[in-house]
């Protein structure tokens, strides 16, 4: 039997169909466009011939039945319309003819169009060339998410609360970009390997972050786009096994979502750490985590900036309570982050730990410093701190201010609202 060859032999209902479309292109979509983009040397040119494909399976598969391998049939049917297109405009050099032959080779034989030994690095080139230098960080999460992650341009648009002809702009601007630089399809020279793996951690970390505290719209977050987040760091530690950060980023991820069951109340409000039951935290979240960690550290090239902050996580996991947490080691984790990356966030950060290892005084000298500096003005955190570390002393008045201050300038309904309750002083 070759690719075309299906499972059953009744056709499935069109609805069915669909669904089957949308979950080979969920999972397979990175495989897929980085096969064609090796072949036809175009990055906006595979993606464009797996879409292509992509309507050929949803008018095919209702009435012949889903293939066996669908992958390869997509891939197959791609490969095709590329042969097909360069014969049309007489462009069917040796190159072109050799990827034909092989093609008509491997359907004569049976076998699916898909080499396992190559797939993997296909996916790589993909990642890297998403998380392109010349795109703005906003086209690289838009295209990430969408030729890697398998995201539908609605979805994306969905997850960052934009119009969906915004994110189908940037994508559109995205592959042109790269076209114009001519981009290699290709895992960058070594010496260029830190910075451009830190492209793709930090695109990777965005989209978690806006998960785990989305900063605008009506929900606290957006879990269905950490496990979007999560996955596509899963793909990327199998692909690239020897980088700690890889793993320090996995790590941070699964131990920041264990926590996510108990971050909302029945009502969707959020749930500060003091008050979450941690018996609803998720273990196996955890547990993997821990072992993502685990591997990082055991690469033996020491801790780097999402190594220390999974380290971070690992405190919160582990502690029965906030009151058994250990605070100072936590303080001494915000110190090295610090040292490593400094940036009034970290700083913040660092001061909230502090109040909770030393008391609220010596964290409001720091917090203190950090609103005289005017480094995080505008940034919600800051006030909010400064009112909790307040309310604590005693001071309710100025705390009550600080809440009403951060309200004020909160992006997210449902933080808005709890800092409303807070500068009202209904929170205790």
């Amino acid at each position: 039997m070759d690719a075309h060859d299906v499972t059953a032999r009744s056709a499935p209902a069109e609805g069915s169909a669909e669904r089957a479309v949308a979950a080979v292109w969920r999972i397979e979509s990175a495989r897929i466009v980085g096969a064609l983009t090796r072949m036809v040397g175009d990055f906006g040119l595979a993606e464009d011939l797996a879409q292509e494909a992509l309507v050929d399976a949803l008018r095919q598969w209702p009435v012949d039945g889903v293939p066996r391998n669908a992958a390869a049939w997509l891939t197959a049917v791609a490969k095709r319309k590329a042969v097909d297109a360069w014969r049309r405009r007489e462009r069917l050099d040796d190159r072109l003819a050799l990827i034909a032959h092989d093609l008509e080779r491997e359907q004569a034989e049976g076998r699916d169009p898909w080499d396992p030994d190559e797939v993997d690095d296909d996916v790589l080139r993909l990642i890297f060339i998403a998380c392109h230098p010349v795109l703005s960080r906003e086209a690289q999460v838009a295209l990430t998410l969408r030729v890697v992650g398998g995201l539908s341009s609605e979805e994306i648009a969905r997850a960052f609360l934009v119009p969906t002809a915004t994110v189908q702009q940037r994508i559109v601007r995205a592959k042109k970009t790269l076209a114009a630089a001519h981009a290699p399809f290709e895992v960058p020279p070594r010496d260029e390997h830190a910075q451009r793996l830190g492209a793709v951690l930090g695109v990777l970390y965005l989209v978690f972050n806006e998960a785990h505290a989305a900063s605008s719209g009506p929900e606290w977050m957006r879990p269905e786009l950490s496990e979007e987040a999560i996955r596509l760091a899963r793909v990327l530690a199998a692909l690239m096994p020897r980088e700690p950060e890889v793993h320090g980023l996995l790590a941070l991820m699964e131990l920041t979502a264990a926590r996510f069951p108990a971050r909302r109340d029945a009502n969707g409000d959020p749930v500060l750490l003091a008050d979450q039951d941690r018996g609803r935290w998720d273990r196996s979240r955890i547990v993997r985590g821990r072992a993502a960690l685990a591997t990082a550290d055991g690469l033996g090239r020491g801790r780097g900036v999402y190594g220390l902050q999974a380290a971070i996580a690992e405190c919160h996991a582990i502690a029965a309570s906030v009151d058994d947490t250990d605070w100072d080691r936590i303080v001494l984790l915000y110190e090295a982050l610090g040292r490593l990356a400094p940036s009034p966030v970290v700083e913040l950060n660092r001061a909230a730990a502090v109040a909770m290892a030393t008391g609220p005084a010596s964290a409001l000298r720091i917090v203190d410093q950090l609103a005289a500096s005017g480094a995080l003005r505008g940034y919600h955190l800051l006030p909010a701190t400064r009112g909790e570390l307040l309310r604590r002393l005693g001071r309710e008045d100025e705390a009550r201010s600080e809440f009403a201050v951060a309200a004020g300038i909160a992006g997210n309904d449902r933080e808005r609202a709890l800092l409303e309750r807070k500068a009202r002083g209904a929170v205790s």
